[in-house]
């Protein structure tokens, strides 16, 4: 999403979660329920097309300056490229910076990623690769040869490589789609569960998801860069995660807001039918539908002539400064085009008819999610980062929810006596609650109930109000929320985190605890652990809420956010 913060082996899922829009055999629900179900996806999913449209350091931490001896088996891996050498860690061994498609630059800029080419001898593979272009500059550096991923692999499957049993998690990292890259996410806790865990750059801004019919060629319709590169990520996943002890038969996909939107679009890509097995949704169900590609296109042509490029060329577009490019990213250029290639359709539409990649499904948000954009000045809403209504109090209150929300001055009366300010500490702490409800918590239960029609479904909330903020101090002051990127210190170490940070041996157990149905979920496609009963979601509606010590079912999630109102928003809003 477009923000500007920092960056066991069991039975096979049934034949009802294989494919792209077929419903097979040993469907989980039965019929009546998945008619019920259909019913209420489609009202739900009005009200999250309207909302579309209207971490402290881990308790393991990889050993930066661990053992690098060449000598050792365990550190030698030979993929289809060629050979690699890794680094051994306290827990395990991690292979950084391994290439995955060749450098998208010159005339592969715009291009569909393309393989790697093989080298000879042993590659390093101990430090990070540079990362896609982005503002601010990464400690690692900035290049457009940057279609790189790490991965991490505990000893177990260390010890045991080649017996392809570990199950898979690739994880998709957030940012806006215009910052972030694989090694802010540190995976040696996760991976210590059971799991290796792959963690992924992508092309980002303008790079990434540039709309023009200049383009557009024989690899298809523009504006899905970003999309390709991560699946050939999972490709390179598929081919070559055997040779470091991973089931490529078990692979999850994984990731938060711009990354957990990535997962919904590989869901429903035709592209990425077969890649992964599994998919978790963290914050990323805030923008249901995607642009048409005329849209995108046209504001592609505005983007090339504010790039300098009137004559609207693609030579002219090739040779623009990468810098130029990262400097001008316009506010509306947002990714997900429904390019006829890459998304057949919005995201929101394939999953509510069951036209998607169906595979069992976690999805879930945090207790406040826009908590977080209060001291940037900005809102997420109608799928997108918007400037915000700037300060909120009492007499602008009404204004600020039709302003912020595209909605009529009935309708802003309606939600404001939803969400009345005696009910709040301060007029700011209620625009953010309602604010949250309309664009993550409710579309993210209008998701919960369209997939379960067709998968296995599991929701969670995660609750934690005392959860570390290590990237925007909260502005709000007490009664504290768990707000957006709360959940991501409970299940990765974040080595670029630029606030300080710890858990409490409470919240640590409750990181072991996710790690686990995470891991768990990766290899079974059930999150259920002895720590964690999780219940599918179904007609009862029922959310995991994450919160510690231990996990908890929650059946209130609904009502807390009301989101009967916000279905009723979506048909009424204009007024």
């Amino acid at each position: 999403m477009n923000n500007n913060t920092p960056r066991l082996r069991a039975s096979s899922p049934s034949a009802a979660a294989d494919g792209i829009g077929r419903e097979g055999a040993g469907h989980p629900l039965r019929t009546l329920s998945v008619r019920v179900l259909a019913v209420l996806a489609a009202l739900l999913v009005l009200a999250a097309c309207w909302a579309s449209l209207a971490p402290a350091a881990s308790a393991a931490e990889l050993s930066r300056t661990a053992s690098t001896d060449s000598s050792s088996p365990a550190t030698l891996v030979t993929v289809d490229s060629g050979a690699l050498q890794g680094v051994a860690t306290a827990t395990g061994v991690e292979f950084r910076g391994v290439p995955y498609a060749a450098a998208p630059v010159g005339d592969l800029r715009w291009r569909s990623p393309q393989p790697v080419s093989a080298w000879t001898g042993v590659r390093d593979a101990t430090v990070y690769s540079p990362v896609c272009p982005q503002a601010p500059p990464s400690p690692n550096g900035s290049s457009e040869d940057c279609l790189y991923l790490n991965v991490t692999v505990p000893a177990a499957g260390a010890a045991a490589r080649g017996s392809h049993d570990l199950p898979v998690i690739v994880w998709i990292h957030g940012g806006g789609f215009e910052i972030g890259e694989g090694a802010d996410y540190e995976a040696s806790d996760l991976a210590s569960k059971g799991a290796i865990v792959v963690t992924i750059n992508y092309r980002l801004g303008l790079l990434g998801f540039l709309s023009h019919p200049a383009l557009a060629d024989g690899d298809g319709a523009s504006g899905n860069y970003g999309l390709m590169d991560q699946q050939a990520a999972l490709r390179w996943v598929q081919q070559n995660i055997g040779r470091f002890g991973g089931d490529a038969g078990r692979v999850t996909i994984a990731g938060q807001s711009a990354g957990g939107l990535s997962v919904e679009m590989q869901l429903a890509s035709p592209g990425a039918k077969g890649l992964f097995q599994r998919a978790v949704i963290q914050s990323g169900a805030f923008a249901p539908i995607q642009k048409s590609l005329a849209q995108a296109e046209t504001e592609g042509r505005a983007a090339a002539a504010a790039l300098g490029c009137a004559d609207q060329t693609a030579e002219c577009l090739r040779h623009v400064p990468v810098d130029a490019l990262v400097a001008n990213q316009p506010l509306s250029i947002t990714p997900g085009v429904v390019d006829g290639t890459v998304l057949k359709s919005s995201v929101g539409v394939a999953i509510a008819t069951g036209r998607f990649n169906r595979v069992p499904i976690i999805n879930g948000v945090n207790t406040q999610e826009e908590r977080i954009f209060v001291p940037l000045g900005v809102s997420v809403t109608k799928g997108a980062t918007v400037i915000g209504p700037g300060p909120v109090d009492a007499a602008n209150y009404e204004s600020a929810i039709a302003s912020s929300l595209g909605v009529g001055e009935r309708t802003a009366a309606r939600i404001a006596a939803a969400y009345p300010l005696s009910a709040y500490a301060t007029p700011e702490h209620a625009f953010t609650a309602l604010n949250s409800d309309a664009n993550f918590s409710c579309p993210a239960l209008a998701l919960d109930a369209a997939a379960a029609a067709w998968v296995p479904t599991y929701a969670y909330e995660f609750n934690d109000a005392e959860a570390p903020q290590l990237y925007v101090p909260d502005a709000l002051g007490a009664p504290s929320a768990a707000t957006h990127q709360s959940e991501l210190a409970y299940l990765f170490g974040q080595p670029n985190a630029p606030l300080p940070g710890a858990l409490t041996a409470d919240q640590q157990q409750l990181a072991s605890t996710m790690q686990q149905s995470w891991v768990q979920f990766a290899a079974t496609g059930s999150p259920t652990t002895r720590d964690a009963a999780w219940p599918r979601f179904d007609l009862r509606m029922q959310v995991l809420s994450l919160d510690d010590p231990a996990p908890a079912v929650e059946r209130g999630f609904a009502v807390d956010h009301r989101c009967a109102l916000w279905a009723g928003v979506a048909l009424f809003g204009s007024r």
